[in-house]
């Protein structure tokens, strides 16, 4: 292999280095979103049946 063919492999390697590192990046940042909509989700559906138990309990007491 001459020095341009090297250089010219090198090259490509590292472009794709650098596609992967990104898309692992993305990758990353995509489960860390979808941990937090999990996170809220849980919440809204814990503070809903919190609500209904609290109602159920003001429909016993009357």
């Amino acid at each position: 292999m001459n020095l341009h063919q090297n250089r010219s492999k090198n090259m490509n390697l590292m472009n794709e280095n650098l596609a992967r590192a990104q898309m692992a990046e993305r990758l990353g940042e995509a489960q860390q979103l979808r941990r937090g909509r999990e996170l809220v989700r849980g919440r809204r559906t814990s503070r809903r049946a919190q609500q209904a138990a609290l109602q159920a309990r003001l429909s016993l007491a009357n």
